[in-house]
């Protein structure tokens, strides 16, 4: 009998974060991806590394109790870690975390005056879960705090309250998370949010949005 093919949970996020580097949406080191383990640790990218040139050693394992594994080189995680924590206490069903920083994020977190994003009625919110009908949909906006412990704890109260009708949330001027309950997914969700953001963005510059 032939042994299982066992595959590392970090290959899938090193191709995720190539495919958003080429984008342009984790430039530099910036952005944060993480998928979670069956033992609830999760792995999460390193802190400084370029998104489009990851390799196995550019991760770091976080436990439950918030315990750090360490790493040869003595990497540390993203400094988004708490995002990532929270998250996962959050919603016990996901299994990955993505959060990039497009230029389209950060402009349309412009547009929202409050602390939500009114989205369009585009057939796109099917990938995301909504099935409606000119559906009457908003996505969660945080503000953007040096401490991203800060940002965090918003997000932990807030959802604990008002669960968000997409899984997805953006911090102004900084960038958009999404999580899924599947590394696949996540990607997915990735690129239906930047859809819809790129239609925003156009559709304000002409005037119809």
């Amino acid at each position: 009998m032939n042994s299982p093919i066992l595959t590392d949970a970090r290959l899938e996020l090193i191709a995720a974060a190539r495919h958003f580097y080429q984008q342009g949406w984790m430039v530099g080191t910036a952005g944060n991806l993480s998928t979670r383990l069956p033992d609830g640790s999760f792995w999460i990218t390193a802190s400084g590394k370029s998104k489009g040139e990851l390799a196995l050693g550019d991760f770091v394992r976080i436990y439950p109790d918030g315990r750090v594994e360490l790493t040869a080189d003595d990497s540390k995680p993203s400094a988004e870690t708490a995002i990532h924590q929270v998250i996962y206490n959050l919603f016990p069903e996901a299994v990955s975390c993505y959060h990039v920083h497009s230029v389209e994020a950060n402009l349309v977190s412009c547009f929202a005056p409050g602390d939500v994003l009114p989205l369009p009625a585009l057939e796109m919110l099917k990938g995301l879960g909504v099935w409606e009908e000119n559906p009457n949909c908003v996505m969660p906006v945080f503000a953007n705090h040096l401490q991203v412990k800060l940002i965090a704890d918003e997000i932990k109260e807030r959802f604990s309250v008002t669960p968000p009708q997409v899984p997805a949330l953006l911090i102004r001027n900084h960038g958009v998370t999404v999580w899924a309950t599947s590394p696949i997914d996540a990607r997915n969700y990735i690129e239906l949010v930047e859809y819809i953001f790129r239609y925003m963005v156009a559709g304000h510059r002409i005037g119809i949005m």
